[in-house]
């Protein structure tokens, strides 16, 4: 049952591409993740704009799909096959496992998810790496009711609900989502909001792609809130759904933002100011209502230390960690996740938390690309893990 994997993943961001390698082992219903490295590669500026260019509300062509599906191929398995050079030599890989890139996930009216879609063609991190590649996990659970996400939710009720501590996980991505446990014991998991996203595509639309983001902060930091425009975003309805919910740029772009301003006069600094308090104004909402003690986060949204600072302020008396005390770097969540969510669908093992996703049971994630030698699958696990215990290097 030992096994090393890399996960693979571009978020909602679109940044960059995080890796990372682990190797499992599972005793009973305890799974032991070594952490055994990391990496990120970033996006280059022309495929980063056709990204954008294909993303809602923007429109597309099937030949432009089929190209960035090709190239985001190629840009993971070049990425994968870094990840396991950088290794330890001697260092035996069994897996990768490739979120992709997501470019539309398709969420009716009533909050239900209908579809969503992934680029990056495994084939190609097969052919780069030689190793048997899983893609494509998200589409089962909505096949069976779910959202699709947040699948991070499978490795929070691992590894961070052991105790009675009132605690909820947070990654501030480009969307930001939380896992917690309710007082009936369930794992409730859903997408709050904006996080990175908006203020990433501000930076973009002002700066005509030279920026991507606000770095540390800084013009937000040079801000002052609007508070109209403020109440304004505020009254967006999704945040009125029920969770388990999930959303994404379908929604939360930078055509919302610019309808939202509307005929409003409002600097760069203080817009982004705004849209920072809007993400930390969410947060701190689901802090109030889970009546939380401590909020771990994740993502790239620790960098930005005005929307920390915010978060922290408003979510007290909740204490804000970031999940680096629990052994897991904040950057490398996800990747770290896609490692485990690969490793347990080896295994025949169910990589989704029904209750946190609102599908009918749980599944087994992901399709399944041989690498260059035969593909020899391990024995089934019958009982299913309840625990994760985390070590890095």
């Amino acid at each position: 049952m030992d096994m090393t994997a890399v996960g693979v993943i571009s978020g909602t961001s679109f940044d960059a591409v995080d890796t990372a390698a682990a190797r499992f082992s599972m005793n009973s219903s305890k799974i032991t993740m070594h952490l055994l490295g990391t990496g990120s590669t970033p996006l280059a500026a022309d495929l980063r704009a056709r990204l954008a260019g294909c993303l809602p509300p923007s429109t597309t062509t099937v030949e432009e799909i089929c190209k960035l599906d090709t190239e985001l191929g190629q840009l993971f398995g070049a990425a994968a096959k870094r990840q396991v050079d950088a290794l330890r030599a001697g260092t035996a890989v069994d897996l990768v496992v490739s979120h992709g890139q997501t470019v539309y996930h398709w969420v009716d009216p009533g909050g239900h998810a209908l579809g969503t879609l992934q680029l990056g063609q495994p084939a190609w991190i097969a052919e780069a790496t030689g190793l048997p590649v899983i893609s494509d996990l998200r589409a089962r659970d909505i096949a069976r009711g779910g959202q699709g996400a947040p699948l991070a939710s499978t490795l929070d009720a691992l590894l961070l609900f052991h105790d009675d501590v009132r605690r909820g996980s947070l990654n501030l991505g480009g969307i930001a989502n939380i896992t917690v446990r309710s007082s009936s014991g369930a794992i409730v998991a859903y997408d709050i909001g904006p996080a990175n996203g908006l203020m990433d595509s501000v930076i973009a639309a002002l700066t005509n792609g030279a920026l991507r983001m606000d770095a540390n902060g800084e013009m937000a930091a040079r801000g002052v809130v609007n508070g109209s425009l403020l109440s304004d975003l505020l009254a967006e309805p999704y945040y009125r759904l029920p969770p388990p919910k999930s959303t994404g740029k379908e929604l939360f772009n930078a055509e919302y933002v610019r309808a939202h301003v509307g005929g409003r006069s409002i600097s760069a600094e203080d817009l982004l100011a705004t849209l920072a308090e809007l993400t930390a104004q969410l947060v701190s909402d689901a802090c109030r209502i889970h009546q939380l003690e401590e909020l771990v986060v994740a993502g790239g949204g620790i960098l930005n230390p005005v929307l920390m600072a915010r978060i922290a302020d408003l979510s007290a008396p909740a204490i804000v960690t970031e999940i680096d005390a629990y052994g897991i770097p904040a950057r490398s969540k996800e990747a770290c996740l896609f490692a485990l969510l690969g490793y347990l669908s080896m295994h025949g093992l169910d990589g989704t938390v029904p209750s946190a996703t609102g599908a009918s049971r749980g599944s087994i994630l992901g399709s399944l690309t041989p690498g260059s030698s035969p593909l020899r699958l391990p024995e089934p696990v019958g009982a299913a893990p309840t625990r994760l215990d985390m070590f890095s290097p």
